[in-house]
């Protein structure tokens, strides 16, 4: 077994959501949920197929978020593995329970705009996605300027009254 990273590539401020499931209806689900989640939402999926012609399938409401997520996809190329890139002004919080509430999702590894690495595993059958590093480690512990700043800006952002 030899252990690897891929980072994602996308725009710096560029949200994604990273997951596992277990079917190949996942594509249509996941679409189904994020345009019935948020009207309007622009996005693009690509999942992982693991068996059968085991190709990356697709889909979305913008076509440069959907190459971004083929794109990542087949570097990821881990079976059963879906990545969401989401469009400018559309965050996780507003639709992963939705995604997480579809039937064949397992697991997601992250939701994220920050930096990421996906740990893969790759073996003579394949490669699987082990984790992932979402970000850079803590430097310290906040203190009441922080408390007072995350505070602040949750509320400016209208996540908080």
């Amino acid at each position: 077994m030899e252990l690897t990273t891929y980072t994602i590539e996308k725009p710096e401020d560029t949200n994604f959501i990273l997951g596992q499931s277990h079917f190949i209806k996942t594509v249509e689900d996941i679409h189904e949920v994020m345009v019935s989640s948020v009207p309007g939402i622009r996005f693009g999926l690509a999942f992982c197929e693991a068996s059968g012609k085991c190709l990356v399938r697709s889909t979305g409401t913008d076509p440069a978020l959907i190459s971004l997520a083929e794109k990542n996809a087949l570097g990821i190329a881990a079976g059963h593995s879906f990545i969401v890139f989401l469009g400018d002004g559309f965050f996780p919080i507003n639709v992963l329970n939705a995604i997480k509430n579809v039937p064949e999702v397992a697991h997601i590894f992250c939701a994220t705009a920050n930096p990421t690495q996906v740990v893969i595993a790759q073996t003579e059958q394949g490669r699987g996605i082990l984790g992932v590093v979402d970000g850079f480690s803590p430097k310290g512990v906040e203190d009441e300027e922080g408390k007072t700043w995350r505070k602040g800006f949750l509320r400016m952002i209208g996540y908080k009254l």
